[in-house]
């Protein structure tokens, strides 16, 4: 039962990037979007990933490995747009 929660507010949580996402790719503005921050958030999610690798190759927290890889995945793309728009700014 915990699993599928941790799976459905982790998939939750993930989407919540899209509409961040959906903005920039319409504006190609990403003027007031703080980079530090994405980085920040970038490097918290991966060390929460080296611990969802190790719980699940004991078995267990494979939903949060899924749903942590989502959320690594969204902040990374946050990131890279962040970084081609600013150049060409």
């Amino acid at each position: 039962m915990f699993a599928i929660m941790q799976l459905i507010g982790g998939v939750i949580l993930s989407l919540g990037w899209i509409p961040q996402i959906i903005q920039i790719l319409k504006s190609k503005s990403v003027a007031d979007l703080n980079l530090k921050s994405y980085l920040l958030m970038l490097l918290g999610i991966s060390l929460m990933e080296a611990y969802a690798i190790s719980l699940a190759v004991t078995g267990v927290g494979l939903a949060f490995l899924i749903t942590n890889t989502m959320s690594l995945c969204v902040v990374l793309l946050v990131i890279i747009l962040v970084l081609k728009y600013r150049a060409r700014s």
